[in-house]
């Protein structure tokens, strides 16, 4: 998004293309834009461009040639309006929202998101074009400054300082402090990239309170005693936030291009290598109430948004690229552990047959025929715990419980059936004298 460096070089770049340029006729505008139309045409007019904060202004200026000049405004001018009198100049207060720029191209290669057009007089004719894409840019004719808006950081740097350090009051201040850098009643110019620079250089977590990070700039004294060039190098060194608020955005200004323009590679190529903080691979982000994103390094703050965890970019490089995406790898679903222990079956099956071979040698052996069912119930313990049943999730374990119950009582009752058969069919043993041998 353009932020305040980014229109001061929009309104030098008009200024530059467009001296010594004449334009001439009606101002277009596209039909799909829902901005109003700029009722304005001369024979010549001329283009100047004036920034403050996150806002342009564009003049367009009548150039007096007496007969052209009195034949179009015989033809154009309202009724009522004196024909004699010449086009008055007009002000265009432009914002660009997401995606706003200018470009002046020849009228052959005019950009499809062109949305306001001034064509030049001369022939082949060349458009100077306000693009724009997203269509969240704004123009005001006959507009002027948004009153709610502070002075630019950029050009008003003493008026801008002294706003803020007297209205510490004022509720904007309550929120994080990389809440109320984005406020342009007091920040105009500061946008998204800047204010994570800024906080970034001076180590401020972005969730401080604005107010107790900004108080403490009230009582900033210098030594009287220091010589101007001192104090110069000492702030040079050792900036505040409000410093860096000027300083930074100067900073882009002077690289030059179009500053955050990631159409333009040349230029954006530069501004990246600017950036210390957004964007950039190794720091952390958060979102803020607004939903804007925040980029820092180190602890969030104390306003950090509860129940959000930072997430930290990392560079792909080819080690990432090759390396398993932890998304593969996927924890067992309930049915393959159903499946797991269906197939682990014909294992429990061989130890329920080894059960019942113990329980018939038991029958078969008259001296453990008092000890049989301890010796059951231990095995049925011993197969218990050695059953896959036991090794099943934790969803599976109720109905396992159920299965081991029933099975246990079934074995109970057949064991005792096959006890009182025991005794019927055991042998009746007479006691024979030993006198008698």
């Amino acid at each position: 998004m353009p932020e305040g460096p980014e229109l001061h070089l929009a309104s030098r770049y008009i200024n530059t293309v467009c001296a010594g340029l004449l334009f001439s006729g009606k101002v277009e505008k596209s039909a799909v834009s829902k901005n109003p139309e700029v009722p304005f045409e001369s024979c010549t007019y001329v283009i100047s461009a004036t920034p403050r904060g996150k806002e342009v202004k564009l003049t367009l200026m009548p150039v007096k040639e007496e007969e052209e000049s009195l034949q179009l405004a015989e033809e154009s001018s309202p009724a009522g309006q004196d024909p004699d009198s010449p086009p008055q100049p007009m002000d265009v207060v432009f914002r660009f929202g997401m995606s706003g720029s200018f470009k002046l191209v020849p009228e052959a290669e005019l950009p499809k998101h062109a949305h306001l057009r001034f064509y030049t007089r001369e022939s082949p004719r060349r458009i100077l074009c306000f693009v724009d894409f997203r269509r969240f840019g704004r123009w005001e004719v006959q507009g002027t400054w948004q009153p709610d808006r502070g002075p630019c950081v950029m050009l008003e740097y003493e008026k801008f300082r002294e706003n803020v350090l007297k209205n510490l009051s004022d509720k904007a201040f309550d929120k994080p402090i990389c809440e109320a850098l984005l406020n342009q009643k007091f920040f105009n110019g500061i946008g998204n990239y800047l204010r994570a620079e800024i906080l970034y250089r001076l180590r401020i977590p972005p969730f401080e309170k604005a107010r107790t990070v900004l108080e403490a700039l009230q009582h900033r004294e210098q030594d009287p005693a220091l010589t101007l060039s001192k104090k110069v190098k000492l702030k040079r060194e050792n900036p505040d936030l409000l410093e860096l608020c000027h300083s930074l955005p100067m900073e882009v200004f002077h690289l030059g291009g179009k500053g955050y323009d990631p159409e333009s590679s040349d230029d954006f190529t530069a501004f990246q290598q600017w950036l210390r903080c957004y964007y950039v691979a190794g720091m952390k982000s958060l979102r803020d109430s607004n939903g804007r994103t925040i980029w820092f390094q180190g602890e969030p703050g104390p306003m950090a948004p509860k129940g959000k965890k930072s997430h930290k970019k990392h560079a792909r490089g080819k080690a990432d690229l090759d390396a398993p995406s932890s998304k593969e790898t996927k924890p067992p679903s309930k049915r393959s552990s159903k499946d797991s222990s269906s197939h682990e079956e014909p294992q429990g099956t061989k130890k329920h047959s080894r059960k019942k071979e113990l329980i018939q040698g038991a029958e078969n052996s008259p001296a453990n025929g008092p000890r049989k069912r301890h010796a059951r119930l231990r095995q049925k313990g011993s197969t218990c715990q050695d059953s896959p049943e036991t090794k099943a999730p934790a969803e599976g374990k109720t109905r396992s419980r159920r299965r081991a119950a029933a099975y246990k009582s079934t074995e109970v009752a057949a064991a005792g059936s096959r006890q009182r058969q025991a005794r019927t069919d055991r042998p009746v043993t007479t006691a024979i004298p030993l006198s008698s041998l």
